[in-house]
């Protein structure tokens, strides 16, 4: 699909979910200081929240992945 110019909506999400849960657990493992400048895992764990927002949110993605497999869409009524 990159070769098209089109993203992959199953990479975007996968990829971006685990970005996701490495971050939540640096947080972790860093407790309280984590939330700090201190560490630049405060700054990563900002930037990769964006990353499950843009370009759809990860729900969203999900919601068009089963849509394409499936052959219905869950947003009509």
């Amino acid at each position: 699909m990159l070769d098209r110019g089109r993203a992959c909506p199953m990479a975007k999400r996968q990829n971006s979910d685990t970005a996701l849960w490495v971050c939540e657990t640096a947080l972790q493992v860093h407790g309280g200081a984590g939330y700090t400048r201190d560490f630049p895992v405060e700054r990563y764990y900002r930037d990769v929240r964006h990353l499950t927002i843009a370009e759809g949110t990860n729900q969203l993605q999900a919601l068009l992945l089963a849509q394409g497999a499936l052959g219905i869409s869950a947003l009509r009524g």
